[in-house]
């Protein structure tokens, strides 16, 4: 259901209501691929710059401009006496759809216009010289937002939270747990931390109601209690195997024969830097738990400070631990 990196096994199928995406806009261009961002990104601005250029051309054509440009490129001496030396055009130095073309871009993307400007002969060109700023004011504002917006996604920052390949159950002060590591690589806290786990498995109810993705919250513990957690150095977080536990008849002998169990761990929280909510997450199949076994120190106290080895970071050594359920290790201490 959740892969090793947080990625959910999910496809969406036979979606009628396509339209709704189209509501929300700014989030289906950041959700989109980056090869399609930025195809869209260079259509917004070309697309931009030629229908404006075909307004600029059709400006100049309804006005005359192109039949005067054209006369005086036949005779420049008309220029200088005569009735054409009377004549303004709209905007000038247009003899061409592609002048056209170049005046849009001048216009959208800078201020001084050189052998190109605007003239005050026709008010239409002054009106479509303001909505054109304004459309290319709005094309920078969402483009360039939807780019930040991609490269300050929250799910890059998780990219630096890891979590241990395998989780492992021993015993802990008496009672079987199960257990992993979490930790943080980058010196830049995560603010108000919070872990959750869950499995997932195929249930069915007494009506024979088949669920194929029954997501059951379990209880955990850290070193700190409760759900938040202090990630400034590597945590190994447990759960118990009590009697609420969905692992509380789970023994090493059946316990690769739950090919149906998976156990996802969530970790949320703030980004120190940004302020923006990361969300981490992966899972855990039955044949990535190991039995009878604990994750190694890899905290030591050097120079006066704490250093961490991640290079052990998902290191696990064996230990005494019984080959019962949790429910028959129970039973056994009640009678004795």
């Amino acid at each position: 259901f959740v892969g090793k990196n947080g990625a959910c096994n999910v496809a969406h199928k036979n979606i009628r209501e396509q339209g709704r995406f189209l509501q929300d806009v700014f989030t289906t261009l950041v959700d989109l691929k980056w090869p399609h961002t930025l195809l869209i990104f260079t259509m917004s601005f070309l697309c931009s710059w030629l229908l404006f250029g075909m307004v600029w051309w059709l400006i100049a054509f309804a006005h005359g401009d192109l039949d005067h440009s054209t006369r005086l490129q036949r005779d420049p001496a008309e220029g200088t006496a005569g009735p054409a030396a009377a004549f303004v055009p709209c905007v000038t130095s247009i003899h061409s759809f592609t002048s056209a073309f170049l005046f849009s871009i001048e216009v959208q993307v800078t201020i001084g216009f050189g052998g190109r400007m605007v003239t005050e002969e026709c008010p239409a060109a002054i009106l479509v010289l303001i909505v054109q700023n304004i459309v290319g004011l709005v094309i920078n504002a969402i483009m360039l937002g939807c780019i930040f917006m991609k490269t300050s996604q929250a799910h890059r920052r998780a990219e630096t939270l890891i979590f241990s390949k395998h989780a492992v159950i021993a015993l802990r002060e008496g009672r079987l747990c199960f257990m992993l590591r979490v930790g943080d690589l980058r010196k830049s806290m995560i603010i108000s931390a919070t872990i959750r786990m869950q499995v997932v498995k195929k249930t069915a109810s007494l009506e024979g109601e088949v669920v194929p993705l029954n997501q059951i919250d379990i209880q955990m513990e850290n070193p700190v209690g409760g759900n938040s957690i202090f990630l400034v150095s590597p945590l190994i977080i447990y759960h118990v195997i009590d009697k609420n536990s969905p692992l509380y008849d789970i023994s090493p002998m059946n316990l690769h024969h739950h090919e149906d169990l998976e156990i996802i761990v969530i970790l949320e929280g703030v980004v120190e830097t940004t302020g923006i909510t990361t969300q981490a997450r992966t899972s855990y199949l039955a044949d990535e738990i190991l039995w009878g076994q604990r994750f190694v120190p890899i905290v030591a106290e050097e120079d006066g400070r704490y250093s961490v080895d991640y290079s052990k970071f998902g290191n696990t050594v064996k230990v005494p631990t019984p080959s019962c359920t949790a429910r028959q290790l129970e039973e056994d201490k009640s009678i004795m």
